[in-house]
């Protein structure tokens, strides 16, 4: 590829990621959770048996359209002293806990999850803490 052609696909490709944020809200480095965590939840959560159908585990869908409002400022059934995500407080989401394992650590009950399956990569867990961190938002 010729250095001028280089240039300008890099200076392209530069202005609409930057347009694309500024249209969005976001800023590079934010974590989305429509295009980064639901597709965790998902591909990882959301199927028939768990987190999702008519009568998910729980009483929380996290199939698309409907997780964001089964998590955020929801207490959890297993340990209702704790939201299932606090905006902002990792530390003090209950989802958080289930997909690190430390839950029986803060009072929960149960087991890790994705019960039955391998546990989220530690990417995927820092990708959803990092969500949290950011203030939770339905981005």
């Amino acid at each position: 590829m010729k250095p001028l052609f280089r240039s300008m696909c890099w200076a392209i490709w530069l202005s609409c990621t930057a347009a694309a944020c500024g249209q969005s809200g976001m800023e590079p480095g934010d974590v989305s959770f429509s295009l980064q965590v639901q597709p965790i939840l998902t591909d990882r959560c959301a199927f028939s048996g768990c987190h999702a159908s008519t009568s998910p585990a729980a009483d929380q869908s996290l199939a698309e359209g409907l997780a964001y409002v089964n998590v955020h400022d929801i207490p959890s059934q297993e340990l209702p002293s704790m939201d299932r995500v606090e905006p902002g407080e990792p530390d003090q989401s209950y989802l958080v806990h289930k997909i690190q394992g430390t839950h029986l650590d803060v009072g929960g009950t149960g087991l890790r999850m994705p019960r039955g399956q391998e546990p989220l990569s530690d990417d995927q867990i820092r990708l959803i803490r990092a969500w949290i961190e950011q203030g939770a938002r339905n981005n």
